[in-house]
């Protein structure tokens, strides 16, 4: 019997070791699971450190900033008030007819050179001619009228005389009747004479008429130049009886005037006598001159008020032509060999403005400079004062965030 008990005893042993035991596999994987929540929370963590890091050099970190600069130079400078201008003759005429008729002939086309007193143009001289004929007719028929009443006035004169005596006799012979018309026939013979002289007078007038309009059938050049622009044709018919008729015209451009139109900005500040140049589209060539007037009267263009100042300019080569456009100088005040400094660097700061303008250093830092402006054209400035050659001044800066300040957005000056 003891074996028995013995053996139930080891069974129940097994079995109360055997409810206490741990199932396998149970601790690690609660380990594992705890090291992963770790991990996580590192990453996150580390995550919003490299974010507060980088947030805070974003937003209160200084930023790097690149200037932009340009070197002070050794220069010359002007400025100049710029106006559009239109090439014309000093000189031209316009030659007209003066008599009726058909235009017979032209001696020249466009472009030839003509000489003072050159026969120009012909007009059918034949009812020029006809009314001199006419004319002519008439002055001699009032000359023989005239001669017929010079001898009735000699008849009269001797009738009175004649009449005088006898009445004065007082034998009777003569009336007082009769010597009363002696008289009136010499007075009215001797004023029929007057009257013909007087007709005689109007007939040699028309006489010269006629021969001036015979004349003016040749046209003649009243000046020496260029034929620029002819307006009629051979064959065309004339009529001079309401105006002149405009055949061609005779320039001289030898020297011609450029017309530029200044606007009313601008015209307060031209004077006569200032030199001006000027280009023309094609050719590199710059034309010099000097203002000689400024026309009072203003000319309205698109609600714009111009004003046109002239000047003239040699052309002895005949490279400039009439109607061409020509971009004008005005020069209003020149320098040579002065310190300049880009228009950019000094912002809207008027002539003669004192300002402060920054200098970048060799190490990159900046310097306030005061300097006084001079000539200001569109491109740079003439500048005086704590300013040397080859220095680098600011027009403006770039920083590292991407922001970045243009030359005509940043500030300048004081």
């Amino acid at each position: 019997m003891e074996p028995t008990n013995s053996t139930t005893e080891d069974k129940s042993e097994v079995s109360t070791s055997g409810e206490s035991a741990t199932p396998p596999g149970d601790h690690p994987s609660r380990f594992r699971v705890l090291m992963k929540y770790r991990v996580i929370w590192l990453i996150l963590a580390l995550l919003i450190a490299v974010a507060g890091t980088f947030g805070y050099h974003w937003l209160f970190g200084k930023p790097k900033v690149l200037y932009t600069s340009a070197e002070v130079v050794r220069g010359d400078i002007e400025s100049t008030v710029v106006a559009a201008g239109i090439v014309q003759p000093v000189k031209y005429v316009d030659v007209g007819a003066q008599t009726s008729g058909n235009l017979k002939s032209l001696k020249f086309k466009r472009g030839d050179q003509v000489e003072k007193g050159q026969l120009l143009a012909e007009i059918d001289p034949v009812l020029a001619d006809s009314a001199l004929t006419a004319s002519n007719a008439t002055l001699e028929n009032m000359v023989a009228q005239r001669s017929v009443k010079e001898a009735q006035l000699v008849l009269a004169r001797v009738q009175r005389t004649r009449n005088e005596k006898l009445f004065a006799q007082g034998n009777g012979s003569v009336s007082t009747s009769d010597r009363d018309i002696t008289r009136a026939d010499f007075d009215v013979a001797l004023a029929e004479v007057a009257s013909l002289a007087a007709q005689i007078k109007q007939a040699t007038a028309a006489v010269d008429t006629a021969k001036a309009n015979l004349g003016y059938t040749k046209i003649m050049a009243p000046m020496s130049g260029e034929v620029v622009s002819i307006t009629l044709l051979e064959g065309q018919t004339l009529n001079a009886n309401q105006s002149a008729p405009n055949i061609l015209r005779i320039a001289d451009i030898s020297t011609v005037t450029v017309w530029a139109q200044v606007s009313e900005a601008d015209i307060v500040r031209v004077k006569p006598g200032q030199k001006v140049y000027f280009t023309i589209l094609g050719e590199p060539r710059r034309w010099n001159g000097a203002v000689r007037q400024i026309l009072p009267t203003p000319e309205l263009i698109n609600n714009v008020v111009f004003y046109d100042v002239l000047f003239d300019i040699p052309n002895p080569e005949r490279v400039l032509k009439i109607q061409m456009t020509a971009q004008v100088f005005i020069v209003l005040a020149q320098a040579k060999g002065v310190l300049l400094i880009p228009a950019a660097a000094i912002g809207n700061a008027a002539e003669g403005a004192t300002i402060k303008v920054r200098v970048l250093k060799d190490n990159n830092s900046i310097e306030q400079r005061t300097i006084k402006i001079g000539i200001k054209s569109e491109i740079s400035a003439e500048v005086t004062g704590d300013l040397k050659e080859k220095e680098r001044v600011v027009i403006g800066e770039i920083t590292t965030k991407g922001k970045s300040k243009s030359a005509l957005s940043s500030r300048k000056g004081p």
